[in-house]
């Protein structure tokens, strides 16, 4: 029998949906995902209604907050359970999406079940793995058991787990997620938008944006700095090696340090570069280097980053298989001809946006999906 084309269809809906982070806008790797994304699904033609409920800079009292594994300038913050319900009652949310295990990711779980929504969880970060970098034994163990608890929560009870490079495929298996999506990373919009300027023609600076803790392996691109005088090196960022760092790096004259800087500020710096360094011993995805290459620079990774994962992206990454491996990276960079630099450049601004396309369509069929009346 023929479908009867006059026959009613169901309705579609536009999905609503609720995000909880524990991670302020654009404060780390976490809170600039979701920042963009969101930026992203506004300005495109999705037409999906979008939220996330966060801390605010600046507003909850600093007793109510603890800090996180080795930075007390990054904090989990408690809810303010007032505003949060003033804003899920506006948006009357279909699906939550809970970005992190800490009191607004746990809100939003609880609101989840209580409502019967569908329910995401992102695997963002492997904070078991930092505690071991930052906390003592004792401290460890009651945080894991902490994170161990939230996770398999969170795993076990939600329709999908969504994770950023296939390493955590194990990880969530063995916290009891049923489902999994390997999704990709959204891009800035001004990283998009403003046009891209050609890198210097030979290699004059090279740069280095995120926090300065040991997970980071900064201290070898001090190393490496001194083999290269005559390339100046950026180091920026804030964290709780800042002090030591820029004791190590006294002696060069090559090596300046910056404080965080906005997302336009960032932009600048990149762009006066040559290339981006990224030596991270554990690095989830490595944010900052895929942004690197959308702006046309060359980037020097670990092996240990969740970016090589893709093999997108793989294919213009210059790889440390060993931190030790920096400034032996950088002859090979300064050692290529421009045109061959340009070519690299020209291969890593392509990759990068294609792959925020990518990103944006996955995210887009992922929220929409399961959102007919009736279904």
């Amino acid at each position: 029998m023929k479908p009867d084309p006059s026959a009613a269809q169901p309705e579609l809906k536009t999905p609503r949906i609720a995000f909880f982070s524990d991670s302020l806008a654009e404060r780390n790797g976490t809170g600039a995902y979701y920042f963009d994304l969101l930026e992203s699904l506004n300005r495109s033609r999705a037409q999906v209604l979008v939220k996330i409920f966060q801390p605010l800079r600046d507003v909850r009292l600093n007793y109510l907050s603890i800090p996180m594994p080795g930075d007390p300038s990054q904090r989990l913050i408690t809810p303010n359970l007032f505003r949060i319900r003033k804003g899920l009652k506006a948006l009357n949310p279909d699906t939550v999406v809970i970005v992190t295990p800490g009191p607004f990711g746990l809100v939003g779980y609880l609101y989840a079940r209580k409502h019967k929504l569908r329910c995401i969880t992102a695997f963002h970060t492997n904070f078991e793995q930092l505690t071991k970098i930052y906390w003592n034994p004792i401290n460890r163990s009651m945080a894991n058991l902490y994170l161990r608890s939230v996770n398999q929560l969170l795993c076990q009870n939600s329709d999908s787990t969504l994770i950023h490079n296939s390493s955590l495929v194990a990880v969530i298996e063995a916290l009891g997620a049923k489902n999994h999506h390997l999704m990709g990373t959204p891009l800035p919009q001004y990283f998009i938008e403003k046009p891209i300027v050609p890198a210097p023609p030979t290699v004059k600076q090279i740069c280095y944006a995120g926090r300065l803790a040991p997970e980071k392996n900064i201290d070898y691109i001090i190393k490496a700095a001194a083999h290269f005088p005559e390339i100046k090196f950026c180091i920026i960022g804030e964290g709780p090696l800042k002090n030591s760092l820029v004791q190590q790096a006294r002696p060069l004259k090559n090596v300046q340090f910056m404080s965080w800087l906005n997302r336009e500020e960032l932009v600048n710096i990149i762009d006066l570069s040559n290339a981006l360094v990224l030596p991270s011993k554990i690095e989830t995805f490595g944010s900052v280097a895929y942004e690197a290459m959308a702006r046309g620079r060359p980037v020097i990774v670990s092996k240990d980053s969740g970016i090589v994962q893709w093999e997108h992206l793989r294919q213009t990454l210059i790889i440390l298989q060993r931190p030790e491996d920096l400034s032996q990276a950088i002859h090979q960079l300064a050692d290529m001809h421009s045109e061959e630099r340009t070519r690299v450049s020209d291969q890593s601004h392509v990759a990068a946006r294609e792959f925020h396309e990518q990103t944006l369509n996955q995210w887009v069929d992922l929220l929409r999906s399961k959102n007919r009346v009736g279904k």
